[in-house]
């Protein structure tokens, strides 16, 4: 079992988890529908990616009166 032999001090300690921050995500404006999207994804809004549809979206859906 892995037992310190000193004590880490405060400000050694927090310069090591220096480099453990998140970084913002990079959002990229879709060529298709000009919503923001993560890059080098599939569109969420349209189901484009590089301008070709990937996924075919559902504009609406029907339900009917009886299955509701």
């Amino acid at each position: 079992m892995a037992v310190q032999q000193n004590k880490v001090s405060k400000s050694r300690r927090n310069n090591r988890r220096a480099h453990d921050a998140l970084s913002a995500a990079n959002p990229n404006e879709c060529d298709n529908c000009g919503e923001m999207k993560r890059p080098h994804h599939v569109c969420p809004s349209c189901g484009h990616y590089r301008e070709r549809e990937v996924v075919a979206m559902v504009d609406e859906i029907d339900l009917d009166e009886d299955a509701a």
